[in-house]
């Protein structure tokens, strides 16, 4: 399937990726960039959250992650979650509450040092993902991994193993429950 290079909402829902009548979110690049990717799907909501860090900690978030016991794959939560740098703790309640179908990560933009980096997000949603309550698995989508920091925060929390397809910058990851996984390595995502 091809992608185009853009990821407006009612292109997803045309080929099928999105469907208006299900929960699913885009993370984009700010509150009009979001809203123009929702032109057209009325049944789709949108919001907005501060990202914590810059681009440029990206290699001091991954080193210092794993030493701390609130990021662990089996304790990671992010609703109130002040001790895990990663953890985007003070998102809508409805965020951490559903059962996610599918996620899409295309923003923030984080193409210089400065930037809002991809982080966070990129470790939350694979907490989300993995904190379903019941079977099942969460699609999830994340564009520009030809960046170092989208391709390392990609392999160290989205996991190889759950990468079924790739088209240019595009991955496509299916996330399973932690239910429907017997792993036993606490220290690691992967």
């Amino acid at each position: 399937m091809q992608f185009p290079h853009t990821w407006p909402r009612s292109r997803l829902a045309h080929v099928g990726l999105i469907q208006p009548t299900r929960h699913d979110t885009v993370p984009r690049g700010g509150p009009q960039v979001a809203q123009e990717s929702l032109a057209g799907c009325s049944a789709a909501a949108c919001g907005t959250c501060d990202l914590p860090h810059a681009a440029e900690a990206a290699d001091d978030l991954l080193t210092l992650y794993k030493s701390e016991t609130t990021c662990r794959p089996s304790a990671a939560v992010l609703r109130g979650n002040t001790h895990c740098r990663l953890a985007l703790s003070n998102l809508p309640d409805e965020v951490y509450e559903r059962e996610w179908d599918l996620i899409m990560i295309d923003g923030p933009q984080g193409w210089f040092a400065e930037a809002p980096g991809r982080m966070s997000v990129i470790f939350s949603v694979a907490v989300v993902a993995r904190k379903r309550r019941g079977p099942g698995s969460t699609h999830v989508f994340l564009h520009d991994v030809d960046r170092k920091v989208e391709k390392a925060f990609a392999e160290e929390f989205l996991c190889r193993k759950y990468l079924v397809n790739a088209v240019g910058r595009l991955w496509h990851f299916v996330i399973p429950s932690a239910v429907d996984v017997n792993d036993t390595d606490d220290a690691s995502f992967c």
